[in-house]
């Protein structure tokens, strides 16, 4: 998954939980720019910011190792 559609996945789940993005940034201990950015696909996020956001709404990350 690309960081455009990782942006888009946190900024609808964070839409349909009706978490305003201030709130999600005081919830989860990140920027509210940093969140911005995400959802904007600008920002780069680390895993730890991005565990941080799905902890907050109530999703997972999974990774997996493809050998090509």
């Amino acid at each position: 998954m690309n960081i455009e559609k990782i942006s888009e996945y946190l900024k609808n789940r964070r839409n349909t939980l009706r978490i305003l993005q201030k709130d999600l940034a005081e919830l989860s201990g990140v920027s509210l720019r940093t969140i911005i950015q995400i959802e904007n696909g600008a920002g780069n996020p680390s895993i730890e910011t991005l565990n941080k956001l799905t902890k907050v709404l109530g999703v997972e990350i999974e990774f997996k190792i493809i050998n090509k």
